[in-house]
């Protein structure tokens, strides 16, 4: 799957670049979430699945200092030239080349809309792994009344209910702190959970 996810995206980067590449098309929720949650972040956040790499670069503006990871090798070079000085690297949410318990924050950011139901922990161990103790993690998604697999634009993905995605947090050690949901003009609903790193597993 993980190689699905990354041709697809391969094959429709400079649409995606050309879309979605810049903190305008986010909705002005979404950032003042991750502006707050990012404001009582100690040490650097990781931007799991950063794309293009805007979202870094919102919170390396924010003065915190922060680093992107994608699957996408074309999403890492636009972002590398897009903001010179923020380190990009390639590689897998489930396998984070980033020493243990480093990191301040995560956030994954529609980044584990891809992950079936039955492997989308192994990102939340590792987001668990490298997160210092107490460090914080923010992740938005689509949310559903159920667990729902739908065509998105460039490789299917999932809906998650809010309960449901909590659940998965606290079977890999998380504590989960507050939830969002906001539903768009579209009738599209949204979820956000900001969680912390529980005890060591």
């Amino acid at each position: 799957m993980v190689n699905v996810v990354s041709d697809a995206y391969s094959c429709r980067a400079a649409e995606y670049v050309e879309r979605f590449a810049s903190m305008g098309a986010a909705h002005p929720s979404d950032r003042q979430l991750v502006a707050t949650w990012a404001d009582g972040i100690e040490g650097a956040v990781l931007d799991a699945g950063c794309g293009p790499g805007h979202w870094t670069n919102f919170l390396n503006e924010a003065g915190i200092p922060a680093l992107g990871v994608d699957l996408v090798p074309e999403f890492i070079e636009h972002a590398r030239v897009a903001y010179p000085g923020i380190p990009f690297r390639t590689g897998s949410l489930d396998a984070l080349d980033v020493s243990t318990g480093t990191i301040g924050g995560v956030l994954a950011w529609y980044s584990l809309i891809h992950h079936e139901p039955a492997t989308i922990r192994a990102s939340l161990l590792e987001f668990h792994r490298v997160l210092s103790p107490g460090g914080a993690l923010l992740i938005g998604f689509f949310d559903c009344a159920v667990v729902e697999k739908f065509d998105h634009a460039v490789v299917p993905a999932y809906r998650w209910p809010v309960s449901h995605l909590c659940g998965q947090l606290v079977a890999a050690g998380f504590d989960v702190v507050e939830t969002h949901t906001r539903t768009t003009a579209r009738q599209s609903s949204h979820g956000a959970i900001l969680a912390r790193r529980g005890s060591a597993r």
